[in-house]
């Protein structure tokens, strides 16, 4: 089995600007350890603060995908209705992993706790065609 992370997005900004409070650092997000034993993978993968029901799995291709969402919305007023401050974040981070073409959907298990996605995928073995046995003819 091979992984393949993949980044999804490319920001001119991240490389114009030193400052870390301009740069979105990618590499922090969705860090995720893999580990392998007899029967399957465990993916244990960072997901600090996002609700589960924004995060989302598929397959594709052989492909597992992980896609997870975050927004906020800090409205602060004063008593007279106008705005002391105001701050939106929406972000969305994914990756993905190459698994095999013979994993399905409902052979990966996945449960989300503590800000951990921990996700079991089988070892799924290619399934060898059989050959096709050539007689030889007898006269």
């Amino acid at each position: 089995m091979m992984l393949v992370p993949r980044k999804r997005d490319f920001d001119l900004f991240d490389d114009m600007f030193d400052d870390p409070f301009f740069t979105r650092n990618d590499n922090k997000m969705m860090k995720t350890d893999i580990k392998e034993n007899d029967n399957n993978f465990e993916l244990e993968v960072d997901l600090p603060g996002f609700n589960k029901d924004n995060i989302k799995m598929t397959i594709d291709d052989g492909y597992l995908t992980i896609n997870a969402k975050q927004e906020t919305n800090n409205d602060e007023k004063d008593k007279h209705g106008k705005y002391v401050r105001r701050e939106r974040y929406y972000g969305e981070c994914s990756r993905s992993f190459y698994v095999g073409e013979d994993v399905k959907e409902e052979d990966i298990k996945a449960k989300y706790t503590d800000g951990t996605l921990k996700v079991e995928i089988p070892k799924v073995e290619p399934k060898k065609e059989l050959e096709e046995k050539k007689y030889i003819e007898i006269e």
